[in-house]
């Protein structure tokens, strides 16, 4: 059967089955992505043009990240992974499959383009919250490492993220001496890091060579993680905003959507959440923040409707609250639960940090100095990104006091980022004590 052919016909019978699983001869295949892959790297090195290679989507699609050919806001796209009747790499994703090949559906995965700039690094450790795995994305045209290769991949090591593939882009733009000297440059960089021992895939996204060797090592590499999906729910809120058309009837406006991904458990059709920290209040000079509470009217995965998710790929849950309070990504960085079940809102804390050696990020070898009392910090906790004050010192402690407050467990770790110049540089990260 033809790709195209193909293709239609298992959107169709996705369509048809509504919410059942795809069968396969080997298991059941989820409607959802069952495992989530980051794409981080220096800016430039061709992130977002290999997630189109492999998934048929291009992720840039905000006018800005048009007009300025960079990642900007974290990018998503869904592949369906096949294992073809062929030898050597025997795994292709649905917009490569081989031609007069037998090939069978046996796995679903979801990619996270994160901007490479060094401006956008909060949104880079935002996406990191949710990554299972990450493909590291090195150019061959250029030395490595880059600025902000280093400080990905010690972002990686942060939150604690070992599956890693290292992508040698670009192959295309240099002889076979030039690419020998980048790969050796790679394997020195990452000698004595979490990446040290990770696969090196010599690829060139644009001319689309090696991507079936690539989506072979995805496979036989990144392992599903086990899900407990007993847990109670936590979603991490990427996006918000109100899909209303400008003159909707009133009677006939859809509540206002939530975009993100679920870190553990499951949600439901119907089940009564609450998100916090919530709504940005102000009032009489003063700003608070309202958590919200509404219901769950439907449930998205891709452009699919389904009965509940699970972790796994970018989700969106439709709800019945007012589509203006949720517009304009106004609850970016919120967390979802069960009305009850979150953890707490911190307006303040008390961290325990643990700082690099060395400023990472910065053109130059920065040695970290230690943090200071009135110093102000770059936080990023799950998928929030919060500025606090340091207002207190104490032997291996520093209280600070938060400008926006977030949702977090005491266990769950943060990252520590300083202001050097005009751009805010990983330092270390930390735990909170109380």
């Amino acid at each position: 059967m033809p790709r195209k052919k193909k293709e239609e016909t298992i959107i169709k019978e996705q369509k048809k089955e509504s919410k059942k699983p795809i069968k396969s001869k080997t298991k059941l295949i989820s409607l959802q992505p069952e495992l989530n892959i980051g794409l981080v790297g220096h800016v430039d090195h061709g992130k977002t043009t290999l997630v189109s290679k492999i998934s048929g989507k291009f992720t840039d699609t905000h006018s800005e990240e048009l007009k300025r050919g960079i990642t900007i806001r974290l990018g998503y796209a869904d592949a369906e992974i096949y294992k073809c009747n062929v030898k050597d790499f025997p795994y292709r994703t649905h917009v490569n499959l081989p031609k007069n090949e037998k090939c069978e559906l046996i796995r679903k995965i979801s990619f996270i383009d994160a901007p490479g700039h060094e401006t956008l690094m909060a949104t880079m450790l935002s996406g990191a919250a949710i990554m299972d795995a990450a493909l590291l994305l090195v150019a061959a045209n250029e030395k490595c490492p880059q600025p902000q290769t280093k400080e990905h991949l010690m972002a990686l090591e942060i939150v604690g993220i070992k599956n890693i593939i290292i992508v040698q882009n670009k192959i295309d733009l240099v002889d076979g001496k030039e690419a020998e000297e980048n790969f050796n440059q790679i394997k020195q960089f990452v000698k004595g890091t979490i990446a040290e021992n990770a696969p090196i895939i010599p690829v060139s996204a644009q001319q689309n060579i090696n991507i079936d060797v690539l989506i072979t090592a995805i496979q036989e590499y990144f392992k599903t993680p086990e899900r407990d999906l007993k847990k109670e729910p936590l979603m991490f809120v990427a996006r918000s905003f109100d899909v209303n058309k400008p003159g909707t009837d009133v009677e006939e406006l859809n509540g206002g959507v939530l975009g993100g991904a679920l870190k553990q458990g499951k949600l439901k059709i119907n089940d009564k959440i609450e998100i916090r920290p919530g709504l940005r209040i102000e009032k009489e000079g003063r700003t608070t923040w309202q958590p919200l509470s509404t219901t769950i009217s439907s449930l998205k995965t891709g452009s699919l409707d389904v009965d509940e998710v699970a972790p796994g790929g970018s989700i969106g849950v439709l709800t019945k609250l007012d589509p203006s309070l949720v517009k304009a990504d106004s609850l970016i960085g919120s967390v979802v639960g069960l009305e009850g079940k979150l953890p707490e809102v911190w307006y303040e804390f008390t961290l325990e940090p643990k700082l690099l050696e060395r400023v990472v990020g910065a053109k130059d070898e920065l040695i970290v100095e230690p943090i200071k009392k009135g110093e102000t910090l770059m936080l990023n906790v799950n998928s929030a990104a919060t500025v606090g004050i340091v207002n207190e010192l104490s032997k291996g402690k520093i209280h600070i006091k938060l400008k926006v407050p977030v949702c977090a467990n005491k266990e769950d770790r943060i990252t520590i980022s300083r202001l050097l110049g005009s751009r805010f540089r990983l330092i270390g990260y930390g735990g909170i004590i109380k």
